[in-house]
C-alpha cells in the first residue's frame, strides 16, 4: 500500500511537471515558431477549455464538492478576480510572441516581489526585513538578465512583468476578498467561475484586436490539421495544468507544490531551449539563477517566520 501510495505520488508529480512545462512550450511554438500570432485568442481556447472541464469534474466526477455562489457581491469578487486572472494568461501569452521561454521564466520568478508589495499596500502586512532581503537578488537577477538577454524585446518584457504583477495581485485579493468562512470556495470551484467571467471578457477583445481570427484558424485546421490538434491539446493542458496543481497540493502539500515551483522553472529554461534553441548568454544565465536563489530564499523566509 504504501509503495503504491508513493508511486501514485510520483506520477502526480510527473503529470504536474509535464502540464506546466507543457503548456508553457505549447504556447511558445504556436505562438512564434508555429506562426498562430493570435495570444488573446489562444487564451480564449483555454479559458473555454477550463470552464468546460471544470464544471465537468466538479458536477460529473465530484473531485470537488459544488459549491454555489451565495450573494451578489461575492459574484462581483469572483468577477473582479476573473478579469485579473484573464489578464495574467493574456499577458504571459503575449510575451511568448516576443521573448524566449528562458527569459520568460526568469521575469515569471519575480512573483514574490509583487505579492510582497501588493500585501503591504492593501493589508498592510509586514514581512521579517530578512524575507524582504530576499528580495535584493531577485530583482538584481532580472535586471541582469535582461542586460543579458540577446532576444530581448521592451514590449514582451512589459506583458511579461505585467503578467507576473497580475498573478500576484489575484493572489493576495483572493486572500481578502474570499477570507470570511462563507465566502470561501474551493480551488477548482473558484477556477469553474473564474474561466467563464475571462471568456465573457476575452471574446469581444479577440474579435476586435485580432481581426477574422475565427476565419484564420478555420482555415489553418484546414489546411494543417495538426494545427487543429496542438491547439487542442494545448487548450485540455491549460485545464490539465489547475487540475495536477490541485491534485499535487491534495496528495504532498502546498510547500511541496512551492518546492517544486522553484525548480519547474530551471527545468523549463533548459528544455526550451534545447528545443527552440534561441541564443543564450553567460550574463543572462547567470541573472535566472541569481533571480531563482532570491525566489528560493524568499519562500524559505516566509515559511519560517510562520
Amino acid at each position: 500500500m504504501k509503495f503504491s501510495g508513493r508511486l501514485f505520488t510520483i506520477v502526480l508529480v510527473i503529470s504536474w511537471y509535464s502540464s506546466n512545462i507543457g503548456v508553457l512550450l505549447l504556447n511558445k511554438y504556436l505562438l512564434s515558431n508555429y506562426g498562430f500570432k493570435y495570444p488573446i485568442f489562444l487564451t480564449l481556447c483555454h479559458m473555454l477549455a477550463c470552464s468546460t472541464f471544470s464544471y465537468a469534474a466538479i458536477s460529473w466526477l465530484k473531485i470537488a464538492p459544488m459549491q454555489s455562489i451565495r450573494s451578489r457581491l461575492q459574484l462581483m469578487k469572483i468577477t473582479a478576480l476573473g478579469l485579473i486572472f484573464c489578464l495574467s494568461v493574456v499577458g504571459g501569452n503575449i510575451s511568448l510572441k516576443y521573448l524566449p521561454v528562458s527569459f520568460n521564466q526568469a521575469v515569471g520568478a519575480t512573483t514574490p516581489l509583487f505579492t510582497a508589495v501588493f500585501a503591504y499596500i492593501m493589508t498592510l502586512k509586514r514581512e521579517a526585513w530578512v524575507t524582504y532581503f530576499t528580495l535584493v537578488p531577485v530583482v538584481t537577477g532580472v535586471i541582469i538578465a535582461s542586460g543579458g538577454e540577446p532576444s530581448f524585446h521592451l514590449f514582451g518584457f512589459i506583458m511579461c512583468v505585467g503578467a507576473t504583477a497580475a498573478r500576484a495581485l489575484k493572489t493576495v485579493l483572493q486572500g481578502i476578498l474570499l477570507s470570511s468562512d462563507g465566502e470561501k470556495l474551493h480551488s477548482m470551484n473558484l477556477l469553474m467561475y473564474m474561466a467563464p467571467v475571462a471568456v465573457i471578457f476575452l471574446v469581444p477583445t479577440a474579435l476586435i484586436m485580432e481581426k477574422n481570427v475565427v476565419g484564420i484558424t478555420i482555415a489553418l485546421a484546414r489546411d494543417d490539421w495538426k494545427f487543429l490538434l496542438y491547439l487542442t491539446f494545448n487548450s485540455a493542458l491549460a485545464y490539465f495544468v489547475n487540475l495536477a496543481n490541485f491534485l499535487v497540493t491534495k496528495h504532498t502539500s502546498a510547500l511541496t507544490l512551492q518546492v517544486l515551483g522553484n525548480a519547474k522553472g530551471s527545468v523549463a529554461v533548459v528544455i526550451s531551449i534545447l528545443i527552440f534553441r534561441n541564443p543564450v548568454s553567460v550574463t543572462g544565465m547567470l541573472g535566472y539563477s541569481l533571480t531563482v536563489i532570491g525566489a528560493v530564499l524568499y519562500s524559505e523566509s516566509k515559511k519560517r517566520s510562520k
